[in-house]
């Protein structure tokens, strides 16, 4: 049961997270930022992992918080739920294209928390969300989740299309390393013989 649960209750921030690895991209996020909360349902549809995130946040100063530590319960229900990583592919990649966006997702699940990014949002906002914000999602997410992750825009102009095609390709990507290696046979997926 590739399942997790977690709370995160803090001075700026009250989330709850649900995840089932083996889902069918079944969500239903709310955390009070409607850009966010889309890109959180991309993650989830092409995942395929059933996700519910509540957060509440203290929006009346800006929506930093709340995106950042929806990312780091995001990553621990993650790490939870994978367990000990006995089967997995443990690695996936996947290019992304979304209109004139191109962007390459490839990722580690490795317990060895590292993010490249090479994303650039030509603008500072999309609609009322601060652009810079993706990164500290992913940077949250691949801390707390002990993920490798690689990002990178290779082509695009409208934010909208490079955000989103980041949230589809990582998920794509996160989709492959999660599934079951048949060949495995439930082994670790490492020399060490544990990650």
């Amino acid at each position: 049961m590739r399942k997790a649960s977690i709370t995160r209750d803090t001075a700026e921030t009250k989330i709850t997270v649900e995840l089932d690895l083996d889902g069918t991209g079944i969500y239903d996020n709310a955390t009070g930022i409607g850009f966010f909360d889309h890109m959180l349902d991309q993650l989830a549809r092409h995942a395929m992992i059933d996700m519910t995130v509540r957060c509440s946040g203290d929006q009346h100063i800006d929506d930093h918080h709340s995106v950042e530590d929806v990312g780091i319960a995001l990553g621990q229900a993650l790490a939870e739920a994978v367990g000990d990583k006995a089967g997995i592919n443990r690695y996936g990649a996947c290019l992304l294209p979304m209109d004139d966006a191109l962007v390459r997702a490839a990722l580690d699940i490795s317990a060895r928390p590292y993010l490249v990014w090479n994303v650039d949002l030509p603008t500072a906002k999309i609609g009322a969300f601060d652009t810079e914000l993706v990164r500290e999602f992913f940077q949250a997410f691949s801390t707390h989740g002990g993920l490798t992750l690689h990002v990178d825009a290779l082509h695009g102009i409208n934010s909208h299309h490079i955000a989103e095609a980041a949230f589809k390709s990582v998920a794509r990507a996160l989709r492959m390393a999660l599934e079951a290696d048949p060949r495995a046979g439930g082994s670790i997926p490492s020399t060490k013989g544990r990650l």
